[in-house]
């Protein structure tokens, strides 16, 4: 090798490097899991709460199941079962999808408002 081979080298695993880090520590937990079916939101929920929601749907059954500040889809009747396999997530711009049951779980950074009959809207 000569060395501006070994230039090359080095100057791309260092730019590689610079990248990695800031798209991993760049990326912070989320606050708000939000569920979309079939384009629809089907629901908004705190990272922070534990809950399960079961959704059913004319095109299947899932099971999204939020503990400990992580989301995972427990459950789902289609054939492949990838959205099950993922496995959790929780920082801010991460989804599962299920394709088959067109559904969409994703993290966002919102903070949810506490219901409240009087509000018209929500500004962000």
């Amino acid at each position: 090798m000569k060395k501006r081979d070994i230039i090359l080298v080095v100057s791309l695993l260092v730019f590689a490097g610079i990248v990695f880090l800031i798209f991993n520590f760049n990326n912070k937990s989320g606050k708000t899991v939000v569920i979309t079916e079939n384009g629809s939101t089907y629901g908004t929920y705190s990272l922070s709460e534990n809950k399960v929601i079961g959704i059913d749907t004319d095109l299947g059954h899932n099971k999204v199941v939020i503990k400990d500040g992580k989301v995972h889809m427990e459950e789902a009747d289609c054939p492949d079962k990838y959205c099950v396999d993922k496995g959790d997530i929780s920082k801010t711009n991460e989804s599962l999808i299920c394709l088959p049951h067109k559904l969409v779980v994703e993290i966002t950074d919102d903070e949810i408002i506490s219901n409240n009959d009087d509000l018209d809207a929500i500004v962000k």
